[in-house]
């Protein structure tokens, strides 16, 4: 299909081992392991790749870690997706060798992994995902008819069948994120209903950060349970990491020295603030380790006892460090955080398994329970000093999270950090521009020498002067330095030249000619006139937009039925302008536009949103049947979008361009 991009992998040899479907299922399976900490190395493969079907039940961890040293001298090493699979290879070989089973070829023995690759669940985890919504959802008015959950049963999976209950955890997750009104409700729900339920639910996860690229509605209808379980994961540990921000917890200053630190600090995931804060913790106890990630390095369960020792002194057990036996150390850790009240939802033996999930979950709670941080410490002083940049960081948040919707190789946590080398620029101009960018002189992460670095950023700049972008005095050398300006700008310019694009590739509608800004725009005011509307658009910048009034028009002119009027308010204040506008983003995600803007971006007008939006309706529409649209005006003149409406399976995932 037109604008259909694969899982690229440089090496051929590699690249003919797997299946697209294979691919997309590891590389999601890579992505997951590689967040629990910011980074992946060849030590923790063998805890992490336990849930890995063939591998993970054939051979035990210590099995595969002592095949890993066997193989690799540093394990230290960084792993990447490509180095992923090697090893995945290897390890699978070695599994098979084990248990006496050949394969005739590396493609048919993959087969049977790799697509059932995260079919199995972690009941462990299950159950404290239960718990999670059961305290979090138990008292929500529509919702308290269906808990508590017993996580001895499948009854999770049977009530999110319908979407409700996602929806209201991405909202507890990161509130305000859906307009409630917005949600289906209804005692019993007809499949339409459902559906926009499940798209309201899948374009809303992607708003928020979570990585979607594997799942559509139509797992929520078969209830996949190993999809919809992998969803409220990444949901659960973005509320949990909530805090985890300078802006939520200043007190978090007082992790650094100066504020070229704090500088550094913010740019952090809030995976690795975590690991520093526990550290950080852990030497005022005279802790000798370094814990680098919330599996190995938390097993006995010692750097847990000397973590609640520093914090919660008061209810501290002579007994913990003394015994020998992990897990009963482990079982008088979590007496101890029960004593603090601290909420908890693992059991000591996820703690000596090491659990990546729950353990990471088990400090984020003691973090947001007592963090041990002063509430006047003198560093905070270092903030007052940084510029308020909030338009920058709203842009920043848009575009991260646009990018890592396209399913690229390295999730990024903050574009000023994580674009430097230019690897993750060239692969995202590759999917919006199949085939321009020339892979025989790009330089593959992990990337020591800077002058490596300059050379990817450098074709970054030339191929973004092949798609006539305006980039007056930008070097390759201004992304690798992270100016935040420039690399804004181009962001900007290569979202919308995405948005163009795959207008264009709508040829039945643009007949292959290049669309702009004004036919977008054209295309909006013919379609709110079309339906008998009043009101009109002068440009993305007409300040009459704030009080959301066009965006509802337009909305119910390309679907009757989205607006619910008695709903909307006059737009007249503050507050009734940002109730429009929060109930325009979730009805135009509920229909399948995938949109990463703010209710803020339209009630100050933000011209490059309010354009993103506009398009985004415009090419839900168009990709609609012909029969199923609501008027006859002629759309051969216009056409839209960010990114399409990823929210289908993966036969839809081709057509959509997510990948």
């Amino acid at each position: 299909m037109s604008g259909y991009v694969g899982i690229i992998v440089s090496d051929p040899s590699l690249q003919n081992q797997f299946t697209q479907v294979e691919l997309r299922s590891l590389k999601s399976h890579f992505m997951s392991m590689r967040r629990e900490s910011g980074k992946l190395t060849l030590r923790d493969l063998a805890s992490r790749m336990s849930r890995l079907k063939v591998v993970g039940e054939n051979l035990t961890e210590e099995e595969r870690a002592s095949f890993i040293q066997d193989l690799y001298q540093n394990l230290d090493d960084e792993v990447d997706f490509e180095f992923f699979l090697k090893v995945y290879l290897k390890l699978h070989a070695h599994a098979n060798a084990r248990t006496g089973t050949v394969a005739k070829n590396s493609s048919a023995f993959l087969k049977a992994a790799t697509t059932t690759l995260l079919h199995t669940i972690s009941e462990p985890e299950k159950a404290s995902y239960v718990a999670h919504i059961n305290n979090y959802l138990g008292k929500d008015d529509f919702l308290k008819k269906y808990l508590p959950v017993d996580s001895s049963t499948n009854d999770l999976f049977e009530i999110a069948k319908d979407g409700v209950l996602l929806c209201k955890l991405i909202n507890v997750a990161v509130p305000g994120t859906i307009d409630e009104r917005a949600i289906n409700t209804k005692r019993v729900l007809n499949p339409w209903e459902r559906n926009e339920n499940h798209t309201l639910c899948l374009n809303s996860a992607k708003a928020i950060g979570c990585t979607v690229v594997n799942i559509g509605t139509q797992d929520f209808i078969e209830g996949r349970r190993h999809l919809m379980l992998g969803l409220i994961s990444q949901i659960i540990k973005i509320q949990l990491l909530a805090d985890l921000s300078l802006k939520k917890t200043p007190q978090l200053v007082e992790l650094v020295d100066d504020s070229k630190d704090v500088e550094e600090l913010m740019s952090l995931p809030p995976e690795k603030i975590l690991l520093r804060w526990m550290n950080f913790q852990l030497k005022k106890a005279g802790y000798r380790k370094i814990v680098t990630n919330f599996s190995s390095d938390v097993k006995d369960a010692e750097a847990y006892a000397h973590l609640l020792n520093v914090l919660a002194p008061e209810y501290s057990n002579p007994s913990t460090l003394a015994m020998k036996d992990h897990f009963g150390r482990a079982k008088l850790v979590l007496e101890h955080a029960d004593r603090m009240g601290c909420k908890r939802y693992l059991t000591a033996k996820d703690i000596v398994e090491g659990s990546p999930n729950l353990n990471l979950a088990f400090v984020a709670h003691i973090f947001q329970h007592r963090n041990g941080l002063s509430t006047q410490t003198k560093q905070i002083s270092f903030l007052e000093t940084l510029p308020d940049d909030t338009q920058i960081s709203r842009e920043e948040r848009a575009f991260r999270f646009w990018m890592n919707s396209l399913g690229n190789s390295t999730y990024i946590d903050n574009v000023f950090e994580d674009l430097r080398n230019g690897w993750v620029l060239l692969e995202t101009l590759e999917k919006v521009s199949p085939g321009i960018v020339n892979w025989k002189i790009a330089n593959k992460p992990p990337i020591k020498l800077p002058f490596r670095k300059v050379e990817n950023c450098n074709q970054v700049v030339k191929i973004g002067k092949q798609l006539k972008f305006s980039l007056v005095n930008i070097a390759g050398n201004d992304i690798v330095q992270g100016n935040k300006k420039l690399i804004l700008a181009y962001l900007w310019q290569l979202m919308r030249c995405n948005i163009l694009q795959l207008l264009k590739n709508l040829r039945f509608h643009s007949h292959g000619k290049e669309i702009t800004d004004a036919d977008i725009l054209k295309w909006a005011n013919t379609k709110v006139r079309g339906a008998g509307r009043q009101s009109h658009m002068e440009s993305f910048k007409d300040r009459s937009l704030s009080d959301g009034i066009f965006f509802l028009e337009l909305l119910s002119s390309v679907q009757p039925r989205a607006v619910n009027w008695s709903l909307v308010t006059k737009g007249v204040t503050d507050e009734e302008k940002k109730m429009n506008a929060t109930y325009i983003i979730s009805i135009a995600r509920k229909l399948g536009c995938s949109i990463f803007l703010l209710p803020e971006d339209i009630t100050e007008v933000n011209q490059k949103m309010i354009l993103t939006l506009t398009a985004s309706i415009m090419y839900w529409f168009l990709k609609q049947p012909v029969e199923e649209k609501s008027n006859g005006t002629s759309d051969s003149e216009t056409i839209s979008n960010s990114t399409v409406d990823d929210s289908a399976s993966e036969s839809s995932l081709e057509e959509n361009g997510n990948l």
